[in-house]
């Protein structure tokens, strides 16, 4: 970004920069948008910001990158490096943020240049060089050598005005001290180059928000010369030694030259990061994974808009080029709009935002870019739909004239989304049009609120649609008062079958009785004209479909157990809330670490309450569910009947709201589930890494629960020979495996006091935070069929891909104006045929034409993910419309994408930078199991 703005400020910086790179003395690290987290970010959003940022800077530089530079995200993990690998970086990256340990041990052991594999990888084609940097920090204090008092004094940045205490120790070098100078720098020189058997060291020479001033410049390079040169000049004093500046790819070529090409090899990862700065003892920094979780939320509610945008825009706007619709005018000023949602999505990226740990007017102006980038992508989703189903040779109604609406929308972006309420009378049915946005066939539970309960729904073939009508409730109710139902509102909710990437219309009709009314049970609850409402049963509570059935203890509303209908094996699984009270100073915004001083370190805050002011039974055709509302935390798990995948798992929801400080604070909120899978001693629990592939982790009790809170972005599960217990997120969030049987995910956190890690202010600014989860009790069989794409590697189960796929990019639904519903097409596929369900299609994302970057050229690059998966979970289960293929094929002979035309398909790196094999049809298309592949699609009529 930095660069943008610089290269963007002046045709003489721009020409300056472009003579620089040309000579080799500036290099272009990584290439993304911004230096990415690499812990609590999603795959979507880091490979896209790196296409943004290697995109632009080919565009308007035609630089190609060759190294990675990753040295300030707060511990480190393999996706980074495998998209570096992808994108054909192969020179080699510089990581810097480890585990204090971990510092200690590649010193010892000189292992600190070593080839980063991933972990189903067995040929080491993933292999990538990395170097750490051997002590904490890239300042110079702290890069130099192992000493900082004596590092901070060859930082010669003395600026007019500034008062610091580098500024007031160092010393300009002159012929009379450079002697001196030089035999201290060269001997901190030498330690580091000592951690190496190679025999050479990568110094860094700067820091944070420097550079800012032209005196700085010739201050470091004016005093940095004299050294060099009397260095240089003197070397059998410094035993042959040479220094000068360089650049990444030079230290690369000299580490490479003085090997034999041989370098250790590590798989995993690098988190939990910890440091020793404060008091001489380790502070881990798992806070970060939960930190504001509103945002995380947001950041991942625009990633599920900008993939379903890249997807309807590319088919919208190549379709209206190929028949020469004016509507394509419109479509190309809309480019330009998606573009800025693109790098609003990738400027969240970095690693002091989507982290939460700047400042909260930061954090503010962070949320309405993100704010800014969902409105963008509804607008321009809801006309590319417009565009796509409207009817041959009819541009819809008029360009301006907007037919197709989203069904929802939010105000500010702290303000919750609401759904528009559909007016249903009998001379005017209501339309609203369901867009699938996977390429595989699906059920998916749709929800549309409408102003009466006497409706039906009707497919685009004129099939009768089962549906469920549920009351809506205003849950934020004093308890005082009895809980009441809308009696102008009412939730349909129906289960659609969708093709895939298809656009399908479902009519919303008045009918003559209500039909599907789910029957309530409600403590403190008013009644209602439309539903039965009955008092609450003494007892547990028992919710069931036909795999399973669910028991809630009676007192709680909690979750107690599940039945597996087809084995009839009862499994204990407990669901319960609980929180850290946190350390003060110690415990922050970065820093996660409970109370030492406290007896118990965690509180059970449901004790404060003698049981939920309100519990509520919703049942009916298509779906279960208890909503309990307690002071903190409302919580609510649905069962769905039926067939479809969504019939396997508990969907759960919760909003936790700390309402104004100073309440809750020192508060880490937490929910717990327990059970009885015997998953080792100690506990081993697996979470993803980025959404891309599992990390087996290890309890280690003497580091204490700081130190095994690990991040998870999709999916966290513990296992023993016989059961699974898997929970897929929406969101980043740490979960930890503490105990046997449990796995814990933190919910919110709020710490008065700063840590003392940069933001100098506690985390006080908590939202009330909506997120969703998925709940899989599987069975394993005892057979040792492994996992699919790695015979030690562990992975998520089919269902849980899948239901995981549906939880971060659901069906987007959309509502037609009432009287425009002639101007469209009922229902359309954009592709022929369905991909097998263990691809994933991540994006379909419309270049940026190379001279006229605002706007679209006539190619999209097509990003596919084959997702490993375990062949030992639910073997008996068969998942509807769910196809594999024994070879690596994506599509199958003679798939078309609809509408589009012939198409020019060359494989490419990941990035779409460098063309690799050309391929002549979608069906010679392949993927192999675990990987990412890109592939540049041009259409060319």
């Amino acid at each position: 970004i930095v660069l943008l703005q610089c290269f963007s400020a002046h045709p003489t910086k721009k020409k300056v920069v472009q003579r620089l790179l040309a000579e080799g003395r500036l290099e272009i690290t990584t290439g993304g948008w911004v230096m990415t987290d690499e812990a609590t970010t999603h795959i979507y959003a880091m490979l896209d910001q790196l296409i943004e940022g290697h995109q632009w800077v080919k565009n308007n530089l035609g630089v190609n990158i060759k190294t990675g530079w990753s040295v300030d995200p707060f511990g480190h993990g393999p996706t980074v490096p495998y998209l570096l690998k992808k994108s054909e970086i192969t020179g080699g990256t510089v990581i810097q943020r480890l585990h204090y340990a971990w510092k200690e041990w590649f010193a010892r052991t000189q292992n600190g240049d070593f080839l980063w594999r991933q972990n189903w990888d067995r040929t080491g084609h993933t292999d990538t060089l990395v170097h750490n940097l051997p002590f904490s920090i890239y300042s110079i204090r702290g890069s130099c050598g192992p000493h900082p008092q004596v590092c901070i004094n060859y930082d010669f940045r003395k600026v007019p005005g500034e008062f610091t205490d580098y500024s007031e120790l160092a010393v300009f070098i002159d012929d009379q001290n450079v002697k001196q100078k030089a035999d201290v720098l060269m001997d901190q020189y030498g330690r580091t180059a000592s951690v190496s058997p190679y025999n050479v060291a990568l110094i860094p020479l700067g820091d944070d928000f420097r550079y800012d001033h032209d005196t700085e410049w010739d201050q470091q390079y004016t005093n940095y010369m004299k050294l060099f040169n009397y260095i240089n000049a003197n070397k059998d004093r410094y035993h042959g030694a040479e220094v000068g500046f360089g650049t990444p790819s030079d230290f690369f070529r000299a580490l490479r030259a003085r090997s034999d090409g041989q370098f250790p090899t590590l798989r995993g990862d690098f988190f939990v990061y910890s440091d020793v700065f404060s008091e001489g003892r380790p502070a881990y920094w798992s806070g970060y994974y939960t930190t504001r979780p509103y945002w995380k939320v947001l950041d991942r509610e625009l990633e599920t808009k900008l993939r379903s945008t890249e997807i309807l825009y590319t088919f919208a706007v190549n379709d209206a080029r190929r028949k020469k619709l004016q509507t394509v005018r419109l479509l190309e000023r809309n480019y330009e709009k998606l573009t800025r949602a693109r790098q609003n999505l990738a400027l969240f990226q970095h690693h002091d935002a989507i982290t939460g740990t700047s400042k909260s007017f930061v954090m503010n102006d962070y949320a309405l870019k993100l704010f800014e980038g969902i409105q963008n992508c509804a607008a321009i989703q809801s006309f590319a739909v417009q565009c796509l189903l409207s009817k041959s040779g009819d541009s819809g109604a008029p360009l301006s004239a907007k037919i197709v609406v989203p069904d929802s929308d939010r105000q500010t972006y702290d303000q919750p989304t609401y759904r528009l309420a559909l007016n249903i009378d009998k001379s005017r049915p209501r339309n609203v049009i369901v867009f699938n946005p996977h390429g595989r066939r699906k059920t998916e539970p749709i929800k549309v609120l409408v102003s009466e309960p006497n409706v039906r729904v009707v497919d685009s073939d004129g099939s009768v649609v089962r549906h469920q009508i549920n009351p809506v409730w205003n849950l934020s109710e004093t308890a005082e008062q009895p809980l009441a139902m809308s009696k102008v509102c009412f939730e349909l909710l129906f289960i659609a079958v969708l093709d895939p990437l298809s656009l399908t219309t479902f009519t919303i009709q008045k009918a003559p009785n209500p039909e599907g009314l789910a029957l309530v049970y409600c403590k403190n609850c008013a009644g209602h004209s439309v539903f039965t409402v009955k008092p609450m049963r003494l007892g547990d509570i028992q919710l069931e479909n036909d795999h399973m059935q669910v028991l809630f203890d009676g007192k709680t509303g909690l979750m107690s157990s599940i039945v597996d209908k087809g084995t009839g094996v009862s499994q204990y699984v407990n669901i319960d809330f609980a929180a850290y009270q946190a350390a003060q100073l110690h415990s922050g915004a970065y820093l996660f670490m409970p109370d030492p001083n406290l007896r118990d370190t965690e509180k059970k805050v449901l004790d404060d309450y003698p049981g939920p002011s309100t519990v509520i039974i919703t049942s009916g055709p298509l779906s279960s569910e208890i909503t309990v509302v307690y002071g903190i935390v409302t919580h609510k798990v649905r069962l769905y009947h039926g067939k479809g995948v969504e019939s396997k798992g508990l969907y759960v929801e919760n909003v936790v709201d700390f309402k104004q400080p100073p309440k809750n604070r020192e508060t880490e909120l937490f929910m717990r589930l327990s059970s009885g899978i015997a998953n080792g001693e100690p506990a081993v629990i697996y979470t993803d890494s980025n959404g891309f592939q599992m990390q087996k982790r290890v309890t280690v009790k003497r580091v204490g629960i700081e130190g095994n809170y690990y991040p998870t972005t999709t999916t966290a599960y513990i296992e023993d020979d016989h059961h699974r217990l898997t929970v897929l997120v929406n969101h980043a969030q740490g979960a930890a495996g503490w105990e046997p049987g449990r796995i814990e995910l933190m919910l919110d956190r709020r710490t008065l006091y700063d840590d003392s890690r940069g933001m100098g202010e506690g985390v006080v600014d908590n939202k009330p935070t909506l997120t969703k989860y998925w709940i899989l009790l599987e069975t394993l069989s005892d057979d040792g069929g492994g996992s699919k794409g790695g015979d030690r590697v562990s992975n998520p189960s089919l269902v849980a891909n899948q239901l995981s796929e549906s939880l971060l990019y659901p069906a987007e639904v959309f509502v037609v104006e009432p009287d425009t519903e002639h101007h469209l097409r009922p229902a359309i596929a954009m592709i022929d045929r369905p991909v097998p369900c263990d691809v994933h299609l991540m994006n379909f994302r419309t270049n940026t034409d190379p001279v006229f970057q605002q706007f679209p050229s006539p190619s999209a690059l097509m990003v596919l993910h084959r997702k490993g998966y375990d062949c030992r979970v639910d073997k008996g289960y068969r998942i509807p419309e769910c196809q594999l293929r024994r070879d690596r094929g994506v599509f199958d002979s003679g798939t078309v994408f609809t509408g589009l035309g012939r198409l020019q398909i060359a494989r490419t790196t990941v990035t779409g930078m460098h063309p690799m094999d050309a391929v002549d049809r979608l069906d010679q298309v392949e993927v192999a199991p675990m990987e990412l592949a890109v592939f540049n699609v041009t259409f060319i009529d």
